[in-house]
């Protein structure tokens, strides 16, 4: 079995499209590979935390992932700074990546915006640590977005530069397994934006602990437009928000838009609303109702998450004390 690494901020409750875009294809992963699910929290801190609230959201996120169904026991779950293999590894990618990569990521420019100097070095050297990440653990596959190529690229620059400076084939290279469009779930309130947590408006979104009202009160006030679904999927090209409803539609029925047209076309949108929040609600309660249960017994999700760290440190530190050795490290 190939091995996976994968990790996700704790920056609140997974949204419908963290579990379209991403958690539901790392279950589906599980079937066939060895893998290494994190909550990277060091990652977290590029950005100010409220320490009792990123406390509180990083049980959350853990939580939520195994209620999701990702398996604690058959695969790994951890923090992220409970390995400090990270972090040693990291350090020696600071050394290794050239400020010229760093300067070439879109995502920092984006984040960063016109504000650059006052942004954290750390999101600087964000995608330096994401690298470390994965290489820690020699990790071949990722499963990433599109915004995230970028960084996996880095990645195996990084990899490669360390093989070639230190004359060794330690590293392997990473491939990333891109998600495709259909993916992507945009936010309720336009939907030329993707759904996102950090999006102030929570009538954006659907978060997988709301509530059976709560969703259809969201999927209610979903903005549409005036025209009723087409019969072709073709009628969807210039109608964001229509194609975006249709797309989680199908998402969470296990079929295609074309498919969900047939049965849908000529409708208005308060009835397609209506079977849509239906849906969700069938799908996504038993998820929040395990988050939930999960949450009430801190200790036991602390154990599982101890548990995942040691299993994954088993791993990571070999190989980030080879690396220190191979760099010439005394090891003392």
């Amino acid at each position: 079995m190939q091995r996976i690494f994968s990790g996700i901020q704790p920056s609140g409750i997974p949204t419908l499209g963290n579990y379209l875009g991403a958690i539901r294809n790392w279950v589906a992963l599980q079937a066939d590979h060895e893998c290494l699910w994190c909550v990277v929290d060091l990652h977290a801190i590029t950005a100010w935390q409220d320490p009792a609230q990123f406390a509180l959201q990083t049980r959350e996120m853990a939580a939520a992932l195994i209620a999701c169904g990702l398996d604690p026991d058959k695969h790994i779950l951890f923090l992220q700074s409970s390995v400090h293999a990270h972090v040693r590894l990291a350090w020696i990618f600071n050394c290794v990546a050239r400020m010229g990569w760093l300067n070439r990521m879109t995502q920092f420019k984006d984040k960063a915006g016109k504000d650059r100097e006052a942004v954290s070095t750390g999101l600087f050297v964000y995608p330096n640590l994401m690298a470390a990440d994965i290489l820690t653990y020699h990790a071949t596959r990722v499963p990433v977005g599109d915004d995230q190529r970028q960084h996996l690229e880095l990645a195996n620059d990084i990899a490669q530069k360390f093989n070639h400076d230190y004359g060794v084939d330690f590293f392997p290279p990473i491939e990333p397994l891109i998600l495709g469009p259909a993916a992507r779930v945009m936010s309720l309130r336009d939907g030329s934006k993707k759904m996102s947590k950090s999006d102030p408006s929570d009538q954006s979104r659907i978060n997988l602990l709301d509530d059976a009202d709560t969703i259809a009160l969201k999927i209610r006030r979903a903005k549409t437009d005036a025209e009723p679904l087409p019969s072709e999927t073709e009628g969807l090209a210039h109608r964001p928000e229509a194609r975006n409803l249709v797309g989680i539609y199908a998402a969470m029925s296990d079929t295609d838009h074309a498919s969900v047209l047939r049965d849908h076309a000529g409708q208005g949108f308060g009835t397609f609303k209506d079977a849509l929040a239906n849906l969700l609600i069938d799908k996504l309660t038993p998820i929040a109702s395990e988050t939930r249960r999960l949450m009430n017994d801190p200790a036991h999700l602390d154990q599982l998450l101890r548990q995942g760290a040691d299993r994954a440190a088993a791993i990571a530190t070999p190989i980030a004390t080879e690396a220190e050795r191979l760099v010439g490290f005394l090891q003392v």
